[in-house]
């Protein structure tokens, strides 16, 4: 077994029960039983890992079994046997590889830092910054946000402010066509509620609230 910068290197003879955590890049040639969370993972013929995996990426030529999360790509060599539970964003199978795992794509994750200000009465722009959806395999057009629980005001699309909508995609926030639009009352807050759906229906989990700040100045954005 040898460590250096980062990278982590499980030589052939090498049987390793263990947990791993902050590594850079694993790479198995030996076997590895254990919960691992990595940035980059490549089981090299002849290795073997058993457990729980999380990575950004993974390379399999040897064998893994498990429960394994790849937040991106994964790709199975012709050597390559996966058995196990696993999600992932893409994945490329050359032939000869063999997965006998049950297999369901990364559902998408909400991001940003959910909190808008409105001038009263008026609309604001909704950001990539305010809200946002990381999905790796799916396009800006494929991931659908649904909003609820609106308290003070409405989403709209820009071009049609007045018409309150329940539904957006993406590609409209990435666009600036997505607005909040307050109803002028005298509340200091509002609210609104959010989940975001990838285009084979998997879902960001719980909704997401969205505070949304009402000043009476001018500079409000």
């Amino acid at each position: 077994m040898l460590g250096t910068q980062g990278l982590l290197r499980i030589a052939a003879d090498t049987e390793l029960a263990a947990d791993i955590r902050n590594c850079r890049r694993l790479e198995v040639h030996g076997s590895l039983d254990g919960d691992v969370m990595a940035e980059d993972v490549i089981v090299h013929e002849g290795g073997r890992v058993s457990g729980r995996l999380r990575t950004n990426s993974l390379e399999i030529k040897g064998l893994i079994e498990g429960d394994v999360v790849v937040r991106n790509l994964i790709t199975i060599r012709k050597s390559g046997i996966v058995m196990g539970d696993v999600r992932y964003g893409r994945m490329l199978l050359e032939p000869g590889g063999e997965l006998t795992a049950k297999v369901k794509n990364v559902p998408p994750e909400l991001a940003g830092d959910f909190s808008i200000t409105v001038r009263r009465g008026q609309h604001v722009v909704v950001t990539t910054e305010d809200i946002d959806a990381i999905d790796p395999d799916n396009t800006a057009d494929e991931l659908t946000y649904t909003v609820s629980n609106i308290r003070g005001g409405h989403i709209a699309l820009d071009g049609a402010r007045d018409a309150a909508v329940t539904t957006f995609t993406q590609a409209d926030l990435m666009h600036s066509k997505v607005l909040f639009v307050h109803d002028g009352g005298p509340e200091r807050s509002c609210r609104f509620d959010v989940v975001v759906h990838d285009a084979q229906g998997a879902s960001s989990g719980k909704p997401r609230t969205v505070d949304v700040s009402v000043t009476n100045s001018a500079a409000a954005a």
